[in-house]
């Protein structure tokens, strides 16, 4: 096994006792006799408890019998930390979606041995989700989640595998046939909403949703462009995301984009190509002068441009917009152009509806995209233009165009 020299490895010592000449090494403070001292078979242990040790992150093998399920976490939980993360080292969401499936195990069974958690332990958590008030598809993949904890401590031998193998048998929610709230399906946002909405938001939030509404891209690859991941030698112009949802699994992913494109971007461009185009503290200046050119005070009187800001403000901007921020500022236009009648806000439940109705996120740019795309051209090009490897996880993105279907089969009879 190839180690690495800059790591300080227990060294192969000697001790001398009652006569005999021991091996022993040190690992995790705990002292281990390997037998004479010097001998091919105390070596070749040494060579094996040292293995051993490196594999288990630098810790003595526990004892599947006496592990408890916060043991199993804390351990889980350093894995994740350091196995979900890109190619540049930077950590994806997935360790706060485990942190999240893993809350309600450690609150039910955290002091429990690992050994005694079963089938019907696992159900007990899942119902914890349901009270919570979590829709079905999410507990269906928290739980899978809690399952993958399970089978990476079985492949560390840190429980037995039957314990993994008992939990397989817990099928997942079926729609309708359990107490799970059902997550209603993302829609396209109707064109009237973007429209009104586009008045409250700033030039560079406007760019953003026009990209994504020509090209389809998730919101966290239109966030990250810059112009080093754009080939700008065609007609055509074509971007290669430097981060995708499906990059672990070694898959490519571009975006074509056309002249209407070009010109949303061109005004974006930075003088260096690892800059990215959408700026968050460029979208605050415009925001700013948006609110000065509508200021009705006379300039000479109240406060004048920039004598009250703070030297040393809480509020930093990042480089590039995250996909947390990009949809906040579309919700926070959402509540502009579409103020709560008086007449709602003390019913909460009429509150939520006119909410429902009239919010929408950057995710749902991708629907209208697919949709319009499958209506004009086919499954099978929307397919290619967003990503996909199945046609049926376009379908979820596309919806049927009904009015075609009735046009269709009008003329059928």
């Amino acid at each position: 096994m190839a180690i690495e020299k800059s790591i300080k490895l227990p060294k192969y010592r000697q001790q001398k006792r009652k006569g005999r000449n021991l091996a022993f090494v040190e690992l995790s403070g705990h002292r281990h006799y390997l037998g004479p001292y010097g001998s091919r078979e105390s070596k070749q242990t040494y060579k094996r408890l040292l293995a051993e040790w490196l594999a288990n992150g630098k810790r003595l093998p526990v004892d599947p019998q006496e592990i408890t399920i916060v043991e199993v976490i804390a351990r889980f939980w350093e894995y994740a930390q350091q196995h979900y993360r890109r190619a540049d080292g930077t950590p994806t969401s997935e360790p706060n979606n485990i942190r999240q499936a893993l809350r309600p195990l450690n609150e039910l069974y955290g002091h429990t041995l690992a050994k005694d958690f079963g089938p019907l332990s696992l159900k007990a958590v899942r119902q914890r989700m349901i009270d919570k008030g979590w829709c079905r598809t999410n507990i269906n993949r928290m739980v899978n989640r809690i399952r993958l904890m399970f089978k990476w401590a079985v492949e560390n031998e840190l429980m037995n595998p039957s314990v993994y193998h008992g939990l397989q048998a817990v099928s997942g929610l079926k729609c309708g046939r359990s107490e799970a709230k059902e997550r209603k399906p993302i829609k396209p946002v109707p064109d009237e909403l973007i429209e009104r909405t586009k008045e409250k938001l700033t030039p560079t939030i406007m760019a953003m949703i026009e990209l994504q509404r020509l090209t389809g891209m998730r919101p966290g690859e239109v966030c990250l462009m810059r112009c080093r991941d754009i080939d700008m030698s065609g007609s055509v112009w074509i971007y290669s995301p430097r981060h995708h949802k499906t990059q672990h699994h070694g898959r490519d992913r571009q975006v074509y984009l056309g002249p209407r494109a070009q010109s949303i971007i061109l005004p974006f461009i930075q003088p260096s190509i690892d800059s990215y185009l959408f700026n968050p503290q460029r979208s605050e200046k415009e925001r700013r002068q948006k609110l000065h050119n509508q200021r009705k005070t006379p300039l000479g009187q109240g406060n004048c441009p920039g004598t009250n800001r703070k030297k040393h403000t809480k509020r930093s901007f990042r480089a590039y917009y995250s996909t947390t921020a990009y949809g906040r500022a579309i919700k926070y236009a959402c509540k502009q152009a579409f103020p709560v009648p008086e007449r709602m806000s003390k019913d909460s439940q009429a509150l939520k509806q006119w909410r429902r109705e009239h919010n929408w996120s950057p995710n749902q740019l991708r629907h209208n995209y697919a949709t319009s795309v499958r209506s004009n051209f086919g499954l099978d090009i929307a397919q290619l233009l967003l990503g996909h490897t199945k046609a049926d996880v376009t379908q979820v993105y596309a919806e049927v165009n009904k009015s075609r279907a009735i046009q269709i089969v009008t003329k059928i009879g």
